[in-house]
């Protein structure tokens, strides 16, 4: 079987499923989108995690996803899946003139500057945060309007400067934390005390961003770890005879720091 047949049969399978299955035939873009967007990050979660065969698989959930959604344009007469693989190819082309044109881009940095530009220039947008999607995971949408901005000149020129940032947005939270206090389980939060956790968050985000960190993946796996870690401290409490969630907080600190010489 050919690539070509295979998307095909796929394509043959969509339509079918739409048609046929009464879950399917029930959809619309905004029911739908929900799966898109868990499907794109166990994508990401197959990929951050080297499993090649997970990845397989789970691009093909994603792919299917395409279609279908490729499908509903169809329905509506706003264009199909050839359409939006024209599209797509064209746009690519447009954004590479390093590799189809003559412009010059030897640097990974000069490639993703002529990106931003021919954005700007070959869609008409304007104003520096053009086309920010609002529905990003805030990490994300944190780390697109500071590349927008960075297009746009405003950056740091050193890491020094976003490093300095963090520590004086800690020292501004440390004041708000001592003058407001630890407040009430399940009550608001201090307005002044959000705000400037927001502020540290927003400055490691731009840090994460100079480093070619993705935040989002980054604080996923760190959550993963933390997980993992903990999993394994109640494996070795166990082990001893004892429930490491029974246990007093030193206690369970000695496991995790066992667990952590175990799970990196």
């Amino acid at each position: 079987m050919t690539l070509a047949d295979a998307l095909l049969e796929l394509q043959e399978l969509t339509e079918r499923l739409r048609r046929d299955c009464p879950w399917d035939r029930e959809q619309t873009a905004k029911t739908i989108v929900p799966h898109t967007v868990e499907e794109a990050y166990e994508v990401a979660d197959a990929a951050l995690a080297g499993d090649d065969a997970k990845l397989l698989d789970e691009l093909g959930d994603l792919l299917f996803q395409v279609y279908f959604l490729a499908l509903l344009l169809s329905e509506r007469g706003a264009g199909d899946l050839e359409d939006v693989a024209r599209a797509i190819h064209a746009k690519l082309v447009a954004r590479h003139p390093h590799v189809f044109g003559s412009v010059e881009a030897d640097t990974p940095g000069r490639v993703r500057q002529n990106w931003e530009r021919l954005k700007v220039e070959q869609e008409q947008r304007e104003g520096v945060f053009h086309d920010v999607p609002e529905s990003l995971p805030a990490l994300l949408h944190a780390r697109k309007v500071q590349r927008r901005a960075a297009a746009a000149g405003f950056d740091w020129p050193e890491l020094e400067g976003p490093l300095a940032k963090i520590a004086e947005e800690l020292d501004e939270l440390r004041l708000e934390l001592d003058r407001a206090g630890a407040p009430s389980p399940e009550t608001e939060p201090d307005r002044a005390v959000a705000d400037e956790i927001g502020d540290v968050l927003f400055t490691i985000v731009n840090l994460a961003r100079r480093v070619n960190v993705d935040p989002e993946l980054a604080l996923r796996q760190t959550s993963a770890r933390f997980v993992r870690r903990i999993e394994e401290a109640q494996r070795l409490a166990a082990g001893r005879g004892e429930d490491w969630t029974a246990l007093d907080l030193d206690a369970q600190d000695r496991y995790y720091e066992q667990a952590k010489e175990k799970v990196s």
